[in-house]
């Protein structure tokens, strides 16, 4: 599965200019979510700080389509190979579920290593508001 949310994120990455303002695709991000189905996104970076990165526009995409668990994600990042999730991006996933902290993230292609988000933001300070 993280060979095929791999080639999914790659085949959407396309670094482009899009405006003198707005650049994408830099980095590009694959989710399988809870129901099985793959959503993708890539990074949308602007002059005035307003862009989005990969992984929340594949969210984006997914919330758009009726979902909202999250089952596993990677990101690719300009040179091929992938990334950890950026602050936000780890603290946006935390709030889609009570069960998010259990989201794998692979953090190696050729090793499969992977972490679980709740061991990339411990003691994470909403875990209560989920109990309300």
């Amino acid at each position: 599965m993280w060979n095929k949310l791999y080639n999914a994120a790659v085949k959407v990455q396309n670094d482009r200019r899009i405006s003198p303002f707005i650049e994408a695709g830099g980095v590009a991000a694959a989710i399988l979510t809870k129901k099985g189905n793959i959503y993708v996104g890539v990074c949308i970076d602007t002059a005035s700080t307003l862009g989005m990165c990969a992984e929340r526009n594949a969210i984006a995409n997914m919330i758009t389509n009726g979902e909202s668990q999250i089952e596993k994600v990677v990101a690719v990042m300009p040179d091929g190979r992938v990334g950890s999730p950026c602050g936000a991006c780890r603290e946006y996933m935390m709030q889609l579920d009570p069960h998010s902290g259990e989201i794998e993230i692979l953090l190696d292609l050729e090793t499969k290593k992977t972490v679980k988000l709740k061991e990339l933001i411990p003691d994470w300070w909403g875990y209560a508001r989920f109990e309300e």
